[in-house]
């Protein structure tokens, strides 16, 4: 076939996704999700379109039918999983592979066009004034960085790699929020330390769903389980869209938390309250108690620990919090951590209220260099705690990069974690 055919296949196939999937969304699904579907696929597919028109006359004659060919079978797989979306639930291997991944990369590589083109807009205009054919090729190649990105994503975050995390608390530290300092050991095995620490395995933002399937998450429990932790908690939003409409499917994926009854401690996050009932009774089926601005004491090989839980909440956040640490004092002699899936709220725990915080919610700042060794994200320079230790005062505050996507792949250069949290108690909890 040539380059021309398919580009207009691609064409003809946007406009029937784009008209289609609302469609059908409205009739099968709501109005809710039929205003989501037109509004992403109005902003994914005419720069999406304009890429591949561009690069199909920038391209090598042989090379371009085989670009218009990949935009056609990707625009095809994004209406097909948009429009199975109607009927949400996990689906097998094969589906995920060959529609799913492709049609989610490519929305969100669409997505991420619109502004990258009309950052471009002005160095094609210059390259047309000035009469620069080579320019405009390079720009032309150059347009397609959004979908390069999509797959950079999925080759350095879509296997998380396993690690013991160390880091040591203290009465004392920063006046003024700041990162800490933490030291990162590859694979679950990691020289003894001369004191016993406290061993937690976190588990955060799984998000069951087209990259995150129930046998994936089970073995990724399972491993870490494997490190005999002293408690393995859990923060927040285990759910997509796909698991929320598979019943069952979190509470099997779960299931190794049964080996450890008594040491698994859950919230809420902000997923979890579109299917509250779907998420306690998973948790519960499995021996996890669900804190719910609640707390509890666990008995742990380095003494007792306060457990305090936070929910999610939309508004009155700092309010709430404050209720909730207020509720639940301090107690001597135990260790006092707090489960808050969103680190934002962080700011609000006055220093020294806390021993440690730990959060999940940022999928560690969706977008830096931490598989290339540096901690910077897009969030370094906000309020937003990305990823990794942070502190005021004597509070340490640990974010957790997660292990699961939420639709479309967005980490570039951020990998998912599975960790083994080893902290050090340099002094008597509470003192």
């Amino acid at each position: 076939m040539s380059a021309e055919l398919l580009s207009n296949c691609h064409r003809v196939l946007a406009l029937l996704v784009l008209v289609a999937v609302p469609l059908a969304a409205l009739r099968l699904r709501g109005r809710t999700y039929a205003i989501f579907s037109g509004v992403i696929l109005l902003f994914a597919l005419p720069p999406a379109l304009i890429v591949e028109y561009w690069l199909t006359r920038v391209a090598p004659a042989p090379l371009a039918p085989w670009i218009a060919a990949a935009f056609a079978y990707s625009v095809a797989t994004a209406g097909v999983h948009l429009a199975s979306l109607t009927a949400a639930r996990l689906r097998a291997r094969p589906f995920r592979a060959l529609v799913s991944v492709p049609g989610q990369i490519y929305v969100a590589a669409g997505m991420m066009c619109l502004p990258w083109l009309l950052i471009l807009l002005p160095f094609l205009l210059l390259c047309w004034l000035l009469d620069w054919p080579t320019g405009i090729m390079l720009l032309g190649w150059l347009s397609a960085a959004p979908f390069g990105l999509g797959l950079l994503s999925i080759l350095t975050s879509y296997r998380p790699s396993f690690e013991v995390v160390r880091f040591e608390l203290a009465n004392e530290g920063p006046e003024e929020f700041r990162r800490m300092p933490v030291t990162r050991h590859r694979g679950l095995e990691a020289a003894p330390l001369a004191e016993r620490p406290l061993r937690i395995v976190q588990i955060t933002d799984p998000h069951l769903g087209p990259w995150q399937s129930v046998d994936a998450l089970r073995r990724t429990i399972d491993a870490l389980l494997e490190t005999a932790p002293d408690l393995v908690l859990l923060t927040g939003d285990f759910l997509t869209m796909e698991g929320m409409g598979s019943p069952g499917a979190l509470e099997d994926a779960l299931s190794p938390l049964r080996r450890l009854p008594g040491r698994c401690y859950a919230i809420f996050g902000n997923h979890d309250h579109e299917l509250p009932d779907e998420v306690r009774s998973a948790l519960r089926a499995n021996g996890a108690t669900l804190l719910v601005d609640e707390a509890t004491v666990a008995q742990t090989e380095v003494g007792p620990v306060q457990i305090v839980g936070s929910d999610y909440h939309r508004k009155d956040r700092r309010e709430k919090l404050a209720e909730l640490l207020d509720a639940h004092p301090r107690q001597d002699g135990q260790l006092r951590l707090l489960l808050l899936h969103d680190p934002l709220g962080f700011h609000d725990v006055p220093a020294g209220e806390v021993d440690l915080t730990l959060s999940g919610h940022t999928h560690g700042g969706q977008v830096g260099l931490v598989s290339f060794g540096s901690d910077w994200t897009v969030l370094s320079r906000t309020r937003w705690p990305d990823h990794g230790l942070f502190g005021h005062g004597g509070s340490r505050l640990y974010v957790h990069r997660g292990t699961g996507f939420y639709g479309f792949p967005l980490r570039v250069g951020v990998p998912g974690e599975h960790s083994l949290l080893e902290v050090v108690l340099p002094h008597a909890p509470g003192a």
